[in-house]
């Protein structure tokens, strides 16, 4: 007898923790922004979250192995519009990232990030698990790599980045053995060499934002100064922080963008150690909650949708976080529910709400 689906087997504690984090958010976002010419980006990030939770509800109650079936038909409208984006994008700042309809610009690469953690977990669930050929290996690097090189070339690296986090996962649950993992290993750091010295791919101003964390004191007021305001930031902070919109880096507009790369630091200058180490740990608590929910899939292409979204998230924090205390290049990777950002923030709920359809099958049959 087929069980009815429904939303009491909805994941409320995982809603509650993204919720609490949407609504810091919103608020560090006012608090930040004050006196600045950003005030009012509060509002509309609310207007994205409340779009955010509706969408995450719709696409929970769509059958995740129908989104599956879907999926290489959203591959092709995404690869479509990366290519459009090129052709016709709006240009901000030297980059090519945003497609303007009306007042709104919408950015498919962040979209793009969805549709390949379901494209991937597909190919790798049709494979059923046994050990990788090199073939289906190449295949799999073709599928996300297409994408990867349509939005380096917007250029957009920070973005490209977080696919890569798909494809590993994807790999290591779908059955690659530890010599194929040797050896890509090796091929990927003669690739990223390579990349690196040819100076076709990287402007210079990414090679700059690349290196310049390792000593910013060599360029504080160019390549190094969003780093060292935000180490400055997050030092003034102190254990529990100079309290709402009373961060001197913050208020003072030495911080750049406290409302969406830098938001963490911006938190930390106003809520210390203790406010800092409070998120930190509401992240660590979503991600163990969503690693539950993979064990608890009911096949393999549920608990690969799961860790796809894992994979992104888990990356998004390290490198932003990373970015924010001086151990990662300052690459432009908002920080999930916490940086101000349309694309950013409807992607990650429709990613919650693809785990929330995972978890809502678990016992269908």
């Amino acid at each position: 007898m087929r069980r009815l689906l429904s939303f009491r087997d909805f994941d409320w504690a995982l809603l509650a923790m993204v919720v609490t984090l949407c609504a810091l958010s919103v608020f560090e976002i006012y608090t930040a922004t004050l006196h600045t010419k950003y005030l009012g980006f509060h509002t509309k990030q609310m207007f994205w979250i409340a779009a955010g939770l509706v969408a995450m509800f719709l696409f929970a109650k769509i059958d995740y192995h129908r989104l599956l079936d879907w999926a290489p038909w959203a591959y092709g409208v995404c690869l479509f519009s990366l290519v459009a984006v090129l052709a016709v994008g709006r240009k901000v700042l030297g980059a090519k990232r945003w497609i303007q309809i009306g007042s709104m610009h919408f950015q498919p690469s962040e979209w793009v990030k969805l549709v390949l953690i379901l494209v991937v977990a597909r190919y790798f669930a049709n494979l059923g698990g046994r050990s990788l050929t090199w073939k289906e290996i190449a295949k799999a690097f073709v599928m996300v790599g297409i994408p990867m090189l349509l939005v380096i070339k917007q250029p957009d690296l920070g973005t490209t980045l977080t696919y890569t986090p798909i494809l590993v996962a994807g790999l290591f649950l779908g059955g690659i053995n530890i010599r194929q993992a040797l050896i890509l290993s090796t091929a990927a750091v003669v690739l990223v060499a390579g990349v690196w010295t040819s100076g076709k791919i990287l402007k210079p101003y990414q090679k700059a934002r690349l290196t310049s964390f390792v000593n910013p004191d060599n360029d504080p007021r160019g390549t190094g100064y969003q780093l060292k305001q935000s180490l400055i930031a997050v030092g003034s902070g102190g254990v529990w922080g100079q309290g709402a919109a009373k961060g001197t880096q913050t208020q003072g507009d030495f911080l750049p963008i406290p409302h969406a790369d830098f938001i963490f630091a911006a938190f930390s200058e106003e809520h210390g150690f203790i406010g800092a180490i409070f998120v930190l740990l509401l992240y660590f608590f979503i991600l163990m909650r969503l690693i539950q929910n993979a064990q608890t899939a009911a096949d393999l292409s549920g608990s690969l949708i799961i860790m796809g979204v894992v994979a992104v998230l888990t990356f998004q924090i390290a490198v932003n976080v990373g970015m924010v205390i001086g151990f990662m290049p300052v690459t432009g990777i908002p920080l999930p529910l916490m940086s101000y950002g349309g694309s950013s923030v409807l992607f990650t709920f429709l990613a919650l709400g693809a785990v929330m359809n995972v978890r809502m099958r678990r016992f269908v049959n």
